[in-house]
C-alpha cells in the first residue's frame, strides 16, 4: 500500500516538473520582451534628443548671424527654450538607465518606468499646446515692434484679395485656429508613435507579470 502511494506522489512531482519548468520559461521571456520595450523607449527619447540638438544649433545659429532684430530675439529666445528641453530629456534617460541597472524587482522598475514616460508625455503635450499662442502673439509683437522687416500691406499678394479690416481678422482666426488644431494632432501622433503604443505593451506586460503572482 505504501509503495502505491509512493508511485502516485513520484507521478505526480513528475507531472508538476515540466509545468513548473514552463512558468519559469514564461516569466523569463516576459522580462526579456519588457525589456526590448524599454529599450524601445529609450531609442525614442534618443531621437528626441538628436532632434532637440538639431533644432537649438539651427536655432542658435539664426539667432546670431539673422539681419533681422525680431527673428534674432524669436530664435534666440526659442533656442534657450530647446536647451532646457534637452536637459529634462538627458534628466529623463539618466533616470530610466538608473533604473535598469537598479537592484528591486522586475516588476517595480517597469512600473517606475512607465509612470515616468507617461507622467513625460502628458506634460510634453500639455507644454507644446500652451506654446502655441506664445509663439504666435510673440512673433505678432516683434514684428510690429521691428521696423526692419515691415511690409506694406498694400504691396503683398494677400492685399489683392483682402479689402477690409474684418477679412483680415477672418483670415488671422481662420489661419491660427488651422495651425492650432494642425499641431494637436501632429503632437498627438508623433508622441503616440515614440511613446504610447511601448507605454500600451509595456502596461501588457506588467498586467502579465502580476498574473504569475
Amino acid at each position: 500500500m505504501e509503495l502505491d502511494e509512493l508511485k502516485v506522489q513520484l507521478r505526480q512531482k513528475l507531472d508538476e516538473a515540466p509545468i513548473s519548468k514552463s512558468e519559469l520559461d514564461i516569466s523569463a521571456m516576459l522580462k526579456k520582451n519588457a525589456g526590448s520595450v524599454v529599450h524601445k523607449l529609450k531609442r525614442s527619447l534618443w531621437i528626441e534628443i538628436i532632434f532637440c540638438i538639431f533644432c537649438t544649433l539651427a536655432f542658435c545659429y539664426v539667432g546670431i548671424f539673422s539681419s533681422h532684430w525680431s527673428f534674432q530675439v524669436y530664435f534666440s529666445t526659442f533656442s534657450i527654450v530647446c536647451l532646457v528641453f534637452l536637459i529634462v530629456l538627458f534628466y529623463l534617460m539618466t533616470k530610466i538607465n538608473r533604473l535598469g541597472s537598479s537592484t528591486l524587482p522586475i516588476k517595480n522598475n517597469l512600473q517606475l518606468i512607465h509612470s515616468i514616460i507617461k507622467e513625460y508625455t502628458k506634460r510634453n503635450f500639455q507644454f507644446t499646446m500652451g506654446l502655441i499662442p506664445i509663439c504666435m502673439i510673440f512673433s505678432l509683437w516683434l514684428g510690429y515692434k521691428d521696423s526692419s522687416s515691415k511690409v506694406h500691406f498694400s504691396d503683398s499678394i494677400l492685399s489683392q484679395h483682402l479689402k477690409s479690416p474684418t477679412q483680415i481678422y477672418i483670415f488671422l482666426t481662420v489661419y491660427i485656429l488651422s495651425l492650432t488644431i494642425g499641431a494637436y494632432y501632429l503632437t498627438k501622433y508623433y508622441l503616440r508613435k515614440l511613446y504610447g503604443n511601448y507605454l500600451i505593451k509595456l502596461q501588457g506586460f506588467i498586467n502579465e507579470l502580476d498574473e504569475e503572482k
